[in-house]
């Protein structure tokens, strides 16, 4: 495992303060760090990266714990331990944990995904998106929903407009981080239920769009 030189502190904050899956994420973590990827924290959560492009995620939800890998649908996978979150994903792919002891067995496998990963990024692969008749989430977006469950509730919640709404704007970002700067800019209003062009102070005349009345606000 690496040094603790190498171990980014706002990771080590996140998961000392985690009560659940503690023991879970440290293995998970010191697996990650032994294939040489460097640590940092995005969207709230442990992200892996090599040249600064992001090969995996370890997060955790009630019911179980992950490692994320961003490319998965990239990887080699005949035994089917990769599984794909939501319908809707089309690069991210999860494994699942609830004990240590499941993290230790897959350790070897873990690595062979995170080499491959490794190797595929370096080559500049990239993952060949299908169009999606109904509704194209941007995979900024799925990886978001994949470290919060509340989140991705929250987001289907809304009505099928304003989800509409939403990933027309995430996906107008040409950069990955664009999107996920615009992601994270409306967690809290898609936490609220309103859409992208919703009043959100209540003073708008034309509710529940915004018709530009909290600009009186500023004044």
């Amino acid at each position: 495992m690496k040094s603790k030189t190498d171990m980014n502190p706002k990771v080590e904050a996140y998961i000392n303060k985690t009560n659940q899956w503690q023991a879970e994420l440290i293995r998970l973590r010191e697996i990650i760090l032994d294939c040489g990827l460097k640590e940092e924290l995005k969207w709230g959560s442990p992200c892996y990266t090599v040249d600064s492009k992001n090969i995996a995620l370890i997060g955790r939800f009630k019911n179980f714990c992950i490692i994320s890998f961003v490319k998965g649908s990239l990887l080699s996978d005949p035994d089917g331990i990769l599984e794909q979150q939501g319908e809707n994903t089309q690069s991210a792919r999860v494994i699942k944990f609830t004990t240590e002891l499941e993290v230790i067995d897959q350790t070897d496998r873990i690595k062979s995904f995170l080499a491959e990963a490794i190797k595929n990024e370096k080559a500049g692969k990239k993952v060949e998106k299908k169009a999606n008749p109904n509704l194209a989430y941007p995979e900024e977006l799925i990886e978001r929903f994949n470290l919060d469950s509340k989140f991705k509730d929250a987001f289907e919640a809304l009505t099928p407009g304003r989800q509409n709404g939403y990933c027309l704007f995430f996906n107008a970002a040409k950069q990955s981080k664009t999107k996920h700067d615009r992601i994270e800019k409306y967690v809290a209003r898609i936490f609220d239920g309103k859409g992208i062009h919703d009043c959100t102070c209540g003073l708008s005349n034309k509710m529940p769009n915004c018709d530009g009345s909290h600009k009186t606000l500023a004044k």
